[in-house]
């Protein structure tokens, strides 16, 4: 059995990203990227596809762990019959190269240890060629080679498929291990291998403390926001701003299914709210280098416009399945990539152009090449916002009339009018001001229920799904409007031991609404947009206690998966998940702030009208 998937803390060295259990145990790393095959899958299989564990001889769960405060640096402390010892494990971020060190200290008495590394090539699948070179041993397969340098290591003669080296601590001694990888071309050892490990301490430590102290929440969460903010952080592919959703693939959303996905990608969807989240958390580099990244990515035909891209903007990101790993619990197939390139999303256009729209107002300068993109993203959408897609959740099936797709096409068209008239840039404003008013009684006509007194998923169907709750949030109807408390109202009915699912769940052997079978958990990112839309609406003590709720099914060490399962009390599905991070941090400052004063009678605009949509909540960077 895999240990839980709340069992896992994260290390990463802003390039890849490594996941460590309670055992001690480094059961996934890809190498050197973070969509890199990888080198260690026992997440998705078994210790035969690839671990690092380093823990004491008689194994079992860490007593306590505990990241350093302000950092990503992770302690995890034994306490055994013999003696006490500590376990640092830390990623340096910009090393030269992927590595990670490994200290163990002991805190009192002898503790025997072991370190065990079996290295597995190719998504857990190839043995490399292991050999000692000097006082190091390093493992080479194709293109890669990883060396593991330390205070001494043994190859084990009875297991020539794993480099291990037993050996015992006392009180006040420190033993230290390095891994690190180079192309396989390259001869010698690489150069994080030759700096002490207090050094590398020293430096990583810093290195978070100091990035974390521009933090600029001071509410009543703040701890909870610093470590998402930490988290969004160590997700970011340094090299170009891109920021991945998750540092997995395919931990499942059902335990047996067939809900896997790659999540080690960029996905627009979160462009808007990770642009937020960094600019009002004080984070405005970060922000500027995410906004490049998607010009970049999102450059070309209109018409080409995907839903996801790579670290590095690359657009093909073939999907292939992983046959010789058993899965996360036998949730299988395992795959690597994604077809979610393939998929027609009205949203994202949406997602892109209100991200240009609050880096503008954050002041950040807009080049002539991005309004010109502004522009030929708008004339696409001109010729095209009335066609079905597939929708936020990507579902399956036919292409639908889905509501949420609506809404932001109108955001984009509301967007551009407003960069606009910013920029004195007006040529087009007539066109996109009456798509804007189309889009807005077409939605309002057609994505409305009576029967439910909400916005429904799609056109012309009953089916509840969680993005309505975005309507306030991104301006289509201010929060007071009665569609919106009804819309928050019959989103209740979503809600499953106190969390929210994504939309109405089929009943058995229906299917769901995106054509696979099977239910899924409730979904942390939806759980929260509920909060923030109960706060929005004037229900300000459910909306603490649903952000609490969430709050309190971090894990150990404040992290979230993209769901949970109230039945099992498990966090599923790929983790940890920037949209989940993101989500709480948005909700924590609206939380923090005064609820807005009651309007006047007789002052407010028309609900339904383009001018009553409200400004999207954002501090300025």
């Amino acid at each position: 059995m895999n240990a839980p998937i709340e069992d896992y803390a994260l290390i990463s060295d802003l390039e890849t990203a490594a996941m460590v259990g309670r055992d001690g145990s480094v059961d996934w790393l890809c190498l050197p990227r973070f969509d890199s095959p990888a080198c260690l899958a026992a997440l998705l299989g078994t210790e035969e596809n690839g671990r690092w564990r380093v823990a004491p001889l008689p194994g079992g769960p860490c007593t306590r762990r505990s990241y350093r405060t302000d950092t990503l640096v992770l302690d995890s402390v034994w306490e055994t019959s013999t003696g006490t010892v500590r376990v640092t494990d830390l990623m340096r971020p910009r090393s030269g190269v992927p590595c990670i060190v490994r200290l163990v200290e002991g805190l009192s008495g002898a503790v025997g240890m072991r370190s065990e590394l079996r290295l597995r090539f190719h998504q857990g699948r190839v043995v490399p060629w292991v050999r000692e070179v000097g006082h190091c041993t390093v493992a080479v397969a194709g293109p890669d080679a990883v060396w593991l340098g330390g205070d001494g290591q043994v190859r084990d003669p009875g297991d020539p498929d794993a480099t291990v080296w037993d050996f015992t601590v006392t009180a006040g001694r420190r033993l230290a291990l390095t891994l690190a990888w180079t192309p396989s071309c390259r001869p010698g050892p690489p150069a994080p291998l030759s700096v002490p490990a207090e050094t590398a301490l020293k430096e990583t430590v810093d290195f978070w403390r100091r990035w974390a102290a521009q933090c600029r929440y001071q509410g009543p969460w703040r701890e909870a926001v610093l470590r998402s903010l930490i988290t969004l952080k160590a997700l970011t592919y340094a090299p170009t701003g891109g920021i991945v959703a998750a540092p997995t693939t395919s931990l499942p959303g059902r335990l047996g299914g067939e809900r896997n996905w790659d999540y080690r990608f960029c996905w627009l969807r979160d462009s808007t709210s990770a642009l937020s989240c960094l600019l009002r958390s004080g984070y405005r580099d970060e922000a500027t280098a995410w906004l490049d990244w998607l010009v970049r990515a999102v450059a070309g035909d209109p018409a080409d416009l995907q839903t996801v891209y790579g670290v590095q903007g690359q657009r093909l990101l073939p999907e292939t399945e992983a046959p010789w790993l058993s899965g996360y619990e036998g949730s299988r197939p395992v795959r690597f990539g994604t077809s979610a390139v393939d998929t027609f999303q009205l949203d994202v256009y949406g997602e892109v152009m209100d991200t240009l729209w609050l880096s503008l107002r954050a002041g950040i300068p807009m080049p002539a090449h991005v309004w010109d993109l502004v522009e030929a993203l708008m004339g696409f959408l001109l010729r095209h916002w009335r066609e079905p897609d597939q929708g936020l959740w990507q579902t399956g099936g036919p292409r639908r009339q889905f509501t949420h797709s609506k809404v932001m096409a109108w955001v984009a068209a509301d967007r551009a009018v407003r960069m606009g008239e910013l920029l004195g840039r007006n040529g087009f404003a007539g066109e996109w001001r009456a798509m804007r008013e189309e889009v807005h009684r077409q939605v309002c006509r057609e994505g409305w229920d009576t029967a439910q007194r909400s916005f429904v998923q799609s056109y012309g169907e009953p089916r509840l799904d969680a993005s309505a709750l975005l309507i306030p949030r991104v301006g289509f109807l201010p929060a007071r409007d009665e569609r919106v408390r009804g819309t928050v109202r019959a989103l209740g009915r979503l809600g499953h031991g106190g969390f929210v699912r994504r939309y109405a769940q089929g009943g058995a052997g229906s299917g769901q609404a995106d054509g696979i079978e099977g239910a899924e958990g409730t979904f942390v990112s939806c759980s929260l947009w509920y909060a923030d839309a109960l706060a929005a609406t004037g229900r300000r003590r459910e909306a603490r206690e649903a952000f609490e709720r969430v709050l309190a099914i971090r894990n150990d060490v404040g992290l979230l998966a993209e769901q949970w399962d109230p039945d099992t009390g498990r966090q599923l599905g790929n983790a940890p998940k920037a949209f989940s991070h993101i989500a709480l941090v948005e909700t924590a400052f609206g939380l923090s702030r005064p609820p807005p004063p009651s309007p006047t009678r007789g002052t407010a605009p028309s609900p339904s009208s383009p001018g009553a949509v409200r400004t999207p909540r954002i501090r300025p960077g």
